[in-house]
C-alpha cells in the first residue's frame, strides 16, 4: 500500500510540470505578435485582423458587455444583442407587471413598435486600446514619495481619459498591469437605447 501511495505522491507533484496553461491575460492589440500563431495551430482560422483592428470591422465589435458586467454578442446588422437570462433579469422585472408578467409568461415583439424599453441598461462597445506606459511612467521620479507617486500618475490618467473620450462620447479608463509597470487606455462606446425584443418563459 505504502508502494502504491508513494507512486500516486510522485505522479502528482510531477504532473504539474507536464501541465500547459494557456490561459491568462491576452491584449487583444498584441494577438498578431503573442498568440496568433498558437491559436492557428490548434485550429484557428481567422486573421489576426479578423480578430482585432482598430480600422475596420472585427470580432471585438460582435462582443459587447451587456449593462456593465455581462457579456452580449451582436447577432445582426440592425443591433440585435444576445445576452444570459440572469443578465436582463431586473430590466425584465422592471417593465413586468402583474397583468403582462414577462418574467414568469416571457414576451416577444411583433415588431419594432412593441419592443419595450427599460430606464437605464447599456450596451458596450470596445473600440480600441493603447500603451500609454511611457507617458505615464515618465511624470514619476525615484526621487518621489509614493503619495507624490500616485498623484502624478493620476493626474496624468485624468488628461489620457479626457484628451480620448471626444467630449463625452466615449468612455476611457486607463488601467495598470504587472504591478504599475505598464499602463493601457481602453475606449468604449455606450449606447443607452435598449430595448427588450424577447426573453423565453
Amino acid at each position: 500500500m505504502k508502494k502504491i501511495v508513494l507512486s500516486l505522491l510522485i505522479a502528482f507533484f510531477a504532473a504539474p510540470s507536464l501541465l500547459f496553461a494557456n490561459e491568462g491575460m491576452w491584449f487583444l492589440m498584441f494577438i498578431e505578435r503573442l498568440n496568433h500563431r498558437d491559436m492557428q495551430k490548434m485550429g484557428l482560422q481567422l486573421t489576426a485582423d479578423e480578430i482585432y483592428s482598430i480600422n475596420n470591422h472585427s470580432l471585438k465589435d460582435a462582443i459587447v458587455q451587456f449593462d456593465g458586467g455581462c457579456t452580449a454578442e451582436i447577432i445582426s446588422k440592425d443591433g440585435l444583442v444576445l445576452t444570459n437570462h440572469h443578465c436582463g433579469y431586473d430590466a425584465i422585472a422592471e417593465l413586468s407587471t402583474p397583468e403582462a408578467n414577462y418574467l414568469r409568461d416571457g414576451y416577444w415583439a411583433a415588431n419594432r413598435a412593441a419592443e419595450l424599453k427599460p430606464k437605464s441598461v447599456f450596451v458596450r462597445f470596445f473600440v480600441r486600446m493603447d500603451d500609454v506606459s511611457k507617458r505615464i511612467l515618465s511624470k514619476v521620479t525615484p526621487s518621489m514619495t509614493e503619495k507624490e507617486r500616485e498623484a502624478a500618475i493620476n493626474k496624468e490618467i485624468a488628461l489620457i481619459e479626457k484628451e480620448n473620450s471626444e467630449n463625452g462620447k466615449y468612455t476611457v479608463s486607463v488601467k495598470s498591469f504587472f504591478q504599475g509597470n505598464e499602463y493601457y487606455y481602453f475606449v468604449y462606446q455606450d449606447y443607452k437605447d435598449v430595448r427588450l425584443v424577447g426573453t423565453p418563459p
